[in-house]
């Protein structure tokens, strides 16, 4: 079974809810605009290949993608935060014989920024959190986010627009809520993701678009690359000016972006 929570005002959340206590649960956040969840689909393959991954009943779709579009048909511009819970049970860390799938709707105001930042670029500082290694939950949206929230909380003390992230192997993960790409002599990459990080919605959405190499890459390679960019649901690509002190022409990351996205386009 599921149940399926509007929040607001006054909607409150079980103290018993696992997804409080234990982190037992994921989530997505979406895009809206003009009544409509962008890439809605994808978001529903996220939500799908979680609850798998992570054990829980079938998530009745169709259900939830009704909910979904009541929930937001007046909303011209906003964000849609869609949190999927075990619900209560169990004893312990042990599942419940008979768990109830909770589902949480929030809409959110839509982040401004992101215009201005698609248009003048973002600095990124690196960050001194790295990711752990955890195969079993990589690609995983789950609500254990404690990483990311120490990375934000070190970010505060560093001069940036958003933080490089890399993995105790140094390899480049991630932003610290964004996924990266770079292009590098014509070639789009990206960093391998097997056992950390999350590969986002808008980054799957870019790979039916482009050709994306997923492949291990050092802060030093990345530092070497023509053009480096950010992307997620909300931002879409926003493009990198400087990385510590190495800076990225912007006149040059946006033709080679255009460029790349046209010649797709035309194909």
């Amino acid at each position: 079974m599921q149940t399926i929570i509007f929040t607001d005002a006054t909607s409150t959340v079980s103290n018993k809810d696992r997804g409080l206590n234990y982190g037992d649960g994921f989530f997505t956040t979406a895009k809206v605009h003009n009544g409509e969840v962008e890439h809605w689909l994808l978001h529903c393959a996220r939500l799908i290949e979680c609850a798998a991954r992570l054990g829980f009943d079938e998530l009745d779709i169709s259900a939830l993608t009704q909910a979904v579009n009541d929930y937001i048909q007046s909303v011209s511009l906003g964000v849609l935060k869609i949190v999927v819970t075990r619900g209560e049970g169990g004893r312990g860390y042990a599942l419940p014989e008979q768990p109830q799938t909770t589902i949480l709707l929030s809409q959110l105001a839509f982040p401004a920024h992101y215009n201005q930042q698609a248009l003048q670029g973002v600095k990124l500082a690196v960050s001194p959190i790295k990711l752990a290694s955890q195969p079993l939950l990589a690609g995983l949206k789950t609500l254990n986010r404690l990483e990311q929230v120490m990375i934000k909380r070190a970010m505060e003390a560093q001069t940036c627009d958003d933080v490089l992230v890399c993995d105790y192997q140094n390899n480049v993960i991630e932003a610290s809520a964004a996924n990266i790409f770079a292009i590098d002599n014509g070639r789009v990459v990206s960093p391998n993701l097997q056992n950390c990080g999350i590969k986002g919605v808008y980054l799957q959405s870019l790979c039916g678009k482009l050709e994306i190499e997923f492949i291990d890459i050092t802060l030093p390679e990345l530092l070497q690359m023509d053009a480096v960019y950010l992307c997620n649901s909300l931002m879409a690509i926003v493009p990198v000016i400087a990385i510590a002190d190495t800076e990225f022409d912007l006149t040059t990351s946006l033709k080679l972006l255009h460029g790349l996205l046209a010649k797709e386009s035309a194909c």
